[in-house]
């Protein structure tokens, strides 16, 4: 064989080794991507089940507030002043804890952010970038 006869054999190992090699780190990379996609999005989860439990507290307390306000209502018609103002207290009482369960719930769903996975798609497209540009080059 001369030269010339071997160099397009060596160039096409060369082209097959490298294409074997950006197979396997594609591969590589889309498991690491879909393994972040999974991490990033069990954490939101957890922010937006700790605010979905919060609105629900929040909501039960405010039930207990209208009922508690009911029977501020039927105390004042009953009797005069004592009974009927400290029920009203415990309803303002009740209101307050509402209100605080309510923000600390809309302080964990604004935590939580977006439900989309913006690392991994911020990632997934500097990874798409990249390759675009050695792919050009």
């Amino acid at each position: 064989m001369t030269t010339a006869e071997r160099q397009p054999h060596v160039a096409d190992d060369s082209v097959g080794v490298l294409v074997s090699r950006a197979s396997q780190q594609i591969s590589e990379l889309v498991r690491e991507e879909i393994q972040l996609a999974r991490v990033e999005m069990t954490q939101k989860g957890k922010r937006y089940g700790k605010g979905g439990g919060l609105y629900g507290a929040a909501g039960l307390v405010g039930l207990l507030a209208l009922q508690a306000l009911t029977a501020t209502c039927i105390a004042a018609l009953a009797l005069v002043l004592p009974v009927w103002a400290s029920a009203l207290i415990i309803t303002v009482v009740l209101g307050v804890v509402a209100g605080g369960t309510a923000l600390a719930a809309k302080k964990q769903i604004a935590r939580g952010g977006s439900p989309a996975p913006e690392q991994t798609i911020a990632s997934v497209k500097a990874d798409l970038a990249e390759i675009k540009e050695k792919a050009h080059r």
